[in-house]
């Protein structure tokens, strides 16, 4: 005979306390799993670093594909490097040619 007891909810559905272990540890590890995200932020933030998110087109898609598969760069770098030529190829006017190349390779 199982020694486990049984409390009745306010709904009437019957709960053992081992599935109310269960309960708690799931619910123990999202806030884990939230509060480890939530310090990785923050040591982001301290480093300088911000966090930026947005959508791509697929041509975009394709382009960030190849480029990870040759230059290996994780997800940040690339966007941080993007960021860089682009703002390089800005200061010295090439926006223009890079806008039409882009266009003329259907990138």
């Amino acid at each position: 005979m199982s020694t486990l007891k049984h409390i009745t909810s306010t709904d009437n559905k019957h709960i053992t306390s081992t599935d109310n272990k269960r309960i708690t540890k799931a619910d123990n590890k999202r806030s884990t799993n939230a509060e480890k995200q939530k310090r990785f932020r923050d040591k982001q933030k301290d480093k300088g670093k911000k966090q930026v998110r947005g959508y791509v087109t697929p041509q975009a898609m394709d382009c960030y594909e190849e480029l990870s598969k040759k230059t290996k760069w994780t997800d940040s770098e690339m966007l941080s490097n993007a960021l860089r030529i682009t703002y390089a190829a800005y200061k010295c006017g090439q926006i223009k040619l890079l806008n039409e190349w882009l266009k003329d390779h259907e990138k």
